[in-house]
């Protein structure tokens, strides 16, 4: 039998039984777009979580140090001067004042840094620009504000303030650019970055580095890199190691998303085992179809055996049937999953505020998707599939 009247016979035959066709498939659509929806929106939360943190910057390695004394840019540049892999170190100081604009006063976080800063943790600037190197030299008395902070000084979380001034303490700062929001900010809590020089010498008056960021150079091996610096700062502070594991804490951003991967497997592998149940029970009845049509089409077997229908093109027939029915629910599945998808996501945006949750469809996960239906197809097509070609064609043409 040629392929092509082996797809109009089965297209016949369901077509003859659209509505018990449409409910076999129930159960497959459901345990398909339970899957697509699900591993879409863990993709999708994944995604905004790593935007969100930054950890696209791969290459970053944060560094906590606690020591009986305050650390300085000199032990920064000692730190990359000595241990190998690094492109740049550099860090942020950490301070609370009160900054005003023209008709709100709020308190403000400072985080002081060097402009290599912003190219480090991939900061994204929304308007204008960060400050330069020669304006952190020179002490030049700019600011950039985050995109949350705009409501909270200007009523406005789209304000263009570029050019405008803030008062932090008794001096005036002009805002040079936005930048956008880290969304870990709570309530009215201003946030801006400054130069560092100008934080030590006009807000805070302290030079000390509350966090230190280094830049990995590319290709190397991270964790290696990782155990250089704590061994370097146990040896440059005169740790035991005792004290190396209590006060030195590193790690790289590519051990965080290793980890938040391995997270959302876990998640998608649960919503994948609890979505297997209604796939089973789909493939369940898929055989309970296949076998009612055989024993509905014994004549008809038996018509076609007596006309010299091998027991192979019997066996194809009803097995194309089963794969089709399960390939169609997949499909519909696979449709209705994404637009689930996309429900959840709404909800769960609504819900986070500050988080954009987008579902992310992996090809991947759609072809194993179709995989799936074809298997149960096959595997719970065959049975019914197999009892038709071994029916015998002279009791068959008898059968009442």
């Amino acid at each position: 039998m040629k392929f092509s009247d082996l797809m109009y016979e089965t297209w016949s035959a369901l077509e003859s039984n659209r509505g018990r066709s449409a409910l076999t498939i129930l159960g497959i659509v459901i345990g398909i777009a339970a899957v697509i929806a699900m591993t879409s929106l863990i993709g999708g939360i994944r995604q905004s979580i790593v935007d969100e943190l930054g950890l696209n910057q791969a290459r970053l390695i944060y560094i906590n140090c606690w020591t009986d004394r305050e650390l300085t840019f000199e032990d920064l540049d000692r730190l990359q001067a000595n241990v190998p892999g690094y492109d740049y170190v550099t860090g942020a100081g950490y301070g609370y004042a009160s900054v005003s604009s023209d008709t709100k006063q709020a308190e403000a976080q400072i985080t002081a840094v060097k402009p290599i800063y912003f190219e480090a943790t991939g900061t994204k600037m929304l308007q204008g620009r960060p400050f330069s190197e020669a304006e952190e030299r020179s002490g030049a008395m700019v600011v950039v504000l985050d995109q949350a902070s705009l409501r909270t000084l200007f009523d406005d979380p789209e304000a263009q303030v570029v050019g405008k001034t803030l008062r932090i303490g008794n001096d005036s700062y002009t805002i040079i650019g936005v930048s956008e929001s880290i969304g870990m900010m709570w309530g009215d809590t201003v946030l801006l970055y400054a130069p560092f020089s100008v934080n030590a010498s006009r807000i805070s008056g302290s030079e000390s580095i509350s966090n230190i960021i280094g830049f990995a150079t590319e290709g190397e091996d991270l964790d290696d890199v990782v155990r250089r610096t704590e061994n370097y700062l146990a040896s440059y502070f005169n740790m035991t190691e005792q004290q190396k594991e209590e006060s030195i804490y590193v790690y790289s951003m590519k051990s965080l998303t290793d980890e938040l991967d391995s997270t959302m497997m876990s998640f998608s592998i649960l919503m994948t085992a609890i979505a297997s149940i209604s796939l089973l029970v789909g493939g369940i009845g898929i055989m309970n179809m296949m076998l009612t049509n055989v024993t509905e089409r014994i004549r008809e077997i038996g018509l076609r055996k007596a006309l010299g229908a091998k027991n192979s093109d019997i066996t194809r027939q009803f097995l194309l049937e089963s794969v089709f029915l399960c390939l169609a629910g997949g499909v519909i599945g696979i449709i209705f999953g994404y637009l689930g998808a996309l429900a959840f996501s709404g909800l769960a945006t609504n819900l986070a505020q500050t988080v954009q949750v987008r579902p992310v469809i992996d090809v991947s996960t759609v072809v194993i998707a179709a995989s799936i239906c074809v298997g149960i197809g096959i595997l719970f097509g065959f049975g019914p599939a197999r009892r038709a070609a071994k029916l015998d064609p002279v009791e068959s043409l008898q059968y009442q």
